[in-house]
C-alpha cells in the first residue's frame, strides 16, 4: 500500500530537484540567450535572428508554389515581423502538428509618426507608448531607438542608436522632487507622468542661422539628413521604437537570475525555436511560431489572430500535396499547441496579490497554466482536463521540473495569451512557460534554471508528444 504522503502532491525547486551538472547546463543555455536577448530588441531584430538560426540549420526559406518537400525543414517570415519554422515529424501534418506559439513584441514606446518639436530651444521626439507599460519605469533612464525607416526613394535604412557603448542615448527626464508636489506628488500613479509627456530629449545645439525659427530643431535635422539621409517626412514611413538601452545581466550573489528588457516573451519565443532546432527525430511535424502584437490584443496581419497562423499551416499541408480546406481544418483539429507566455512569479514584496497554493514561483521551473483570463476567466482558452492529462504525463517522462500557476488572486487582476486564437481552430491548447518577476518592466527577472527547464519542456514536446 502507498504511503500517504505520496497521495500528496510534490511541490520542489530545481535547486533541489536536479544535480550540479544539470544547473551548470542551465547556465550555459542561459548565456546563449542572454547574447539573443542584447541583439534582439525589437520584432524584425528578432525575426531576422531566429532566421538566421535556422539557415544555420539548413532550414530552407519557403516559397509558396515554389518550394518543394524535402528539406530538413522550412522558414516562413510573415511580413518581417512574425516568423514560423517547420520541421517534418514521423506523422504526416495532415494528421495534426504540435506547435509551441509565443510572441516577440514587448512594451515599449513609440515614436509618433511626426515625432520632432522643440520647446524652449530643446529639440524633443514625441511617443505613444505601446502595450501595457508603467510610464514612470520609462523615466529618466538611459534609452535606444531602434527600427527601420522607408526614405522617399523607396530604399530602406536601419536605425540602431544608443545600444552601443559609442552611441549616443536619449532620455525622458522627470521632473525634480522640489517642484513635483502639486502636478505628481498627489496624484495616482497612472496620472502623475501623462503619455503626452514622455518625450525623448534630443539635442539643444541650435542651426547657425540666427534667423530661422526652430533653430535646435532644425540642427537635428541636419544631423539625421548627414548621417542617414533622412527628412522630417521620413518619420512617416517609419518604425522606430524606444527601448531600453541596457544590456541583459545576472542578478544576485549567485548569478541565477537573468535580468533583461523583453524577457516577456522573448523567453518563450527563442526556448521555442531553440527547442525546435535542437529536437532529435520529431513525433509529430513541429511548428515555431513567434508572432507580433501580443501585447496589444494580437492584431494586425502578424499577430495571432491573423491568417499568417492558418495560412502556414496550410502552406504546410501543401508540402504533402494537400490543399483542400476540409484537409486544413481537421489537421488544425487534431493539432496540439503550448502557448508559450512567461507568468507572473510570487513577489517576496507583494505576495497579497497571489494566491500562493497556485501561484508561479521563480526556481520551480515551468509554469503550467490551465487557464488565464481575468476574474470570471474572461478571454481564457481553459485546456481541458484530458490534454492536462497528457501534458503533465509528458513533462513527469521527461524529467522536466514544473509546478502549476494561475496569474493572481480571483478579481485582483488577471490577464490573457494567444492561447484562444490557437483554440478557435479546435486546436488543443495550454499556457506554459516560465515565472518571471517585473513583467513589463525594463528590467524583467527569469530564473535561469526556469528558461533552461522552459526549453527542455518545449523539446520533450515536439521530440515525444503523439
Amino acid at each position: 500500500m502507498a504511503e500517504k504522503e505520496t497521495f500528496e502532491m510534490a511541490r520542489k525547486s530545481c535547486f533541489d530537484l536536479k544535480d550540479q551538472a544539470w544547473h551548470d547546463e542551465s547556465f550555459a543555455f542561459a548565456e546563449r540567450y542572454r547574447n539573443f536577448l542584447n541583439l534582439s530588441k525589437t520584432e524584425r531584430e528578432c525575426v531576422a535572428s531566429f532566421a538566421k538560426m535556422a539557415v544555420e540549420h539548413s532550414f530552407v526559406e519557403y516559397i509558396p508554389d515554389e518550394t518543394k518537400a524535402g528539406a530538413p525543414g522550412y522558414l516562413f517570415i510573415g511580413k518581417e515581423k512574425a516568423v514560423a519554422l517547420y520541421r517534418p515529424g514521423k506523422v504526416p501534418a495532415t494528421k495534426g502538428m504540435n506547435i509551441v506559439i509565443a510572441h516577440i513584441d514587448s512594451p515599449r514606446l513609440d515614436l509618433k509618426v511626426n515625432p520632432l518639436i522643440e520647446e524652449t530651444e530643446i529639440a524633443q521626439l514625441k511617443t505613444h507608448y505601446y502595450g501595457g507599460v508603467r510610464k514612470y519605469h520609462w523615466l529618466s533612464r538611459p534609452l535606444a531607438i531602434h527600427g527601420v525607416v522607408v526614405l522617399n526613394d523607396g530604399s530602406t535604412i536601419e536605425l540602431r542608436i544608443g545600444s552601443s557603448k559609442e552611441d549616443p542615448v536619449f532620455v525622458i527626464s522627470d521632473l525634480e522632487p522640489h517642484l513635483s508636489y502639486k502636478v505628481q506628488n498627489e496624484k495616482k500613479v497612472t496620472e502623475f507622468y501623462p503619455g503626452e509627456k514622455l518625450n525623448l530629449v534630443a539635442g539643444i545645439i541650435p542651426d547657425s542661422d540666427e534667423e530661422a525659427k526652430n533653430r535646435v530643431k532644425l540642427a537635428v535635422l541636419d544631423i539625421l539628413h548627414e548621417k542617414y539621409g533622412m527628412t522630417e517626412e521620413d518619420f512617416v514611413s517609419a518604425e522606430l521604437e524606444v527601448v531600453p538601452a541596457c544590456i541583459a545581466r545576472d542578478v544576485g550573489f549567485d548569478r541565477a537570475i537573468l535580468g533583461g528588457y523583453g524577457q516577456d516573451d522573448r523567453l518563450c519565443s527563442f526556448t521555442g525555436i531553440r527547442a525546435l532546432l535542437e529536437a532529435e527525430t520529431l513525433a509529430r511535424g513541429g511548428v515555431a511560431f513567434a508572432v507580433d502584437k501580443e501585447e496589444i490584443g494580437s492584431v494586425g496581419a502578424t499577430g495571432a489572430q491573423s491568417a499568417f497562423v492558418l495560412n502556414t499551416l496550410a502552406e504546410i499541408l501543401t508540402l504533402e500535396g494537400e490543399r483542400d480546406e476540409l484537409t486544413l481544418r481537421r489537421a488544425a483539429a487534431n493539432t496540439n499547441v503550448i502557448s508559450a507566455d512567461v507568468g507572473a512569479a510570487l513577489h517576496p514584496d507583494w505576495q497579497e496579490v497571489q494566491e500562493k497554493n497556485n501561484a508561479a514561483r521563480m526556481g520551480y521551473g515551468l509554469a503550467l497554466t490551465k487557464f488565464t483570463g481575468v476574474r470570471g476567466k474572461v478571454g481564457a482558452s481553459d485546456a481541458s482536463a484530458e490534454f492536462m492529462g497528457r501534458i503533465r504525463r509528458l513533462l513527469n517522462e521527461a524529467g522536466v521540473p514544473w509546478h502549476v500557476a494561475e496569474l493572481g488572486k480571483v478579481d485582483e487582476g488577471g490577464g490573457g495569451t494567444v492561447a484562444r486564437f490557437l483554440a478557435a481552430h479546435g486546436m488543443n491548447v495550454v499556457d506554459a512557460g516560465p515565472p518571471l518577476m517585473g513583467m513589463h518592466s525594463p528590467m524583467e527577472l527569469a530564473a535561469k534554471c526556469d528558461i533552461y527547464a522552459t526549453y527542455l519542456a518545449y523539446r520533450a514536446f515536439f521530440e515525444r508528444f503523439l
